[in-house]
């Protein structure tokens, strides 16, 4: 399973500045609220996928924030980690305070100032080493590593830090096939069959 199976919608970004939704349950409308906020359908790998082509921050923020508000009307287990969405006129988004980059279910965060190193220590990353880059203390599985992630990014945020997220996928051909989510089947359950009684 990989990160993006894990909540109901994630949001990410490629490399070449492509902006993904992808969807791993049942949602009402989402076509209608993706299309009309611009992304384009297709399947790719056993999934549905919705893609906004590169363009400027701006538009994609504003596009992905719509598309997000509405989708947040069917299901609050949405992770949005997309570079190409993050645009604030304070904030420019080159050189981030703090990058992470995700592969191959593993981490590393580099943070630029003394405010960034000790928001991660907060957060359960420790210095690694290299002296410049951090990772996780302990052993996380995927939800862990995705949880780590957010609460890091989103408390960034909070205190007026810009963060990016390198999910390693250089183009919108590389995100993996859908994974299965445990406790979800692709149907309804068939009972066993009954048994006959014999003599």
């Amino acid at each position: 399973m990989s990160l993006l199976d894990i909540p109901d919608v994630f949001i990410g970004s490629t490399d070449d500045g492509h902006t993904f939704v992808v969807l791993n349950r049942l949602l009402r409308e989402p076509d209608r609220l993706l299309t009309e906020a611009g992304f384009l359908a297709r399947e790719h790998l056993g999934r549905k996928l919705y893609l906004l082509p590169p363009g400027t921050a701006q538009d994609a923020h504003v596009r992905a924030g719509g598309a997000m508000y509405g989708l947040l009307a069917h299901t609050h287990d949405l992770v949005d980690l997309s570079w190409t969405t993050r645009w604030s006129p304070s904030h420019p988004a080159v050189d981030p305070d703090l990058y992470f980059r995700i592969s191959d279910s593993t981490i590393v965060v580099t943070a630029k100032t003394p405010t960034a190193r000790s928001l991660l220590e907060l957060h359960g990353f420790a210095l690694g080493a290299d002296g410049l880059s951090y990772h996780p203390r302990g052993r996380l599985d995927e939800r862990g590593l995705l949880g780590a992630v957010t609460a890091a990014e989103a408390h960034a945020y909070t205190h007026g830090l810009s963060a990016r997220v390198d999910l390693g996928l250089p183009t919108p051909a590389d995100i993996p096939p859908a994974g299965r989510r445990p406790g979800f089947a692709s149907g309804p359950a068939t009972p066993p069959p009954a048994r006959r009684r014999t003599r």
